[in-house]
């Protein structure tokens, strides 16, 4: 089984400018990305798409070389993951090169364990799903989240509610947290989406395992957050 591994990082970050190549504990954001794809034995081939000659150094000084520069049209606030991914299966289908499963790592989600990918291998080879993504503890329940109305009442955003609103009796909900895309080529091609009609989910309850970087106060929790859960360790 062939996988591609594809880092999508863009030059023109709006809300936190460079952040892909800002270091974060000792080395770029970009590089935490890269240096776990090479952790992983079953991954045939790993690319970056980017736009930005700065994020391409910063990649070939972390020994991972861009082979393919995305074009300008996939290098705006509109392009879409899938489109830049498709972008590249197209590129490597005309090097002669074909895959069956893609694998998307977003550099914004910068620490992952090497476990929950292997499950997420073993998901899609002993089920029909197509795809498999990382998901999360919700910060707020469903059932406990509102929606403001007319004179600013507030109105339940799930009308049906339980008979308990007791969080502890409520059943677990779980939000994609960014850190996990894995799907099969043609359910891509064909749904164009990372999250086809069949996929499923790997949970991470670990805080860290679920960071996402966005915003400056992101990274600043990021920062504390790896430094708390490497004093631990």
């Amino acid at each position: 089984m062939r996988v591609l591994a594809i880092i999508p990082a863009r030059g023109g970050s709006k809300r936190l400018p460079g952040k892909n190549i800002k270091p974060l504990h000792g080395k770029p954001l970009i590089q935490w990305s890269i240096d776990f794809a090479k952790s992983i034995s079953w991954f045939t081939d790993i690319e970056v798409s980017t736009d930005s000659d700065d994020i391409a150094q910063c990649c070939a000084d972390a020994g991972q070389l861009v082979t393919r520069r995305r074009p300008s049209d996939l290098a705006t606030d509109e392009a879409s993951s899938v489109d830049v991914v498709l972008d590249m299966l197209n590129w490597k289908a005309a090097q002669g090169e074909e895959f069956d499963l893609i694998a998307l790592l977003q550099p914004t989600t910068p620490v992952r364990c090497r476990d929950h990918w292997d499950e997420a291998l073993s998901l899609l080879q002993s089920s029909e799903h197509d795809a498999v993504v990382g998901v999360g503890p919700a910060q707020s329940h469903p059932h406990l989240t509102f929606k403001i109305g007319q004179s600013r009442q507030l109105l339940p955003w799930i009308e049906t509610r339980p008979s308990s609103l007791r969080a502890q009796d409520l059943e677990p909900a779980v939000v994609v947290n960014g850190s996990l895309y894995l799907i099969r080529t043609n359910a891509l091609k064909s749904e164009k989406t990372f999250m086809p009609h069949l996929t499923s989910g790997v949970i991470m309850n670990a805080p860290v395992d679920n960071l996402d970087i966005d915003t400056e106060f992101d990274w600043l929790v990021a920062e504390q957050a790896i430094e708390y859960f490497r004093r631990k360790q």
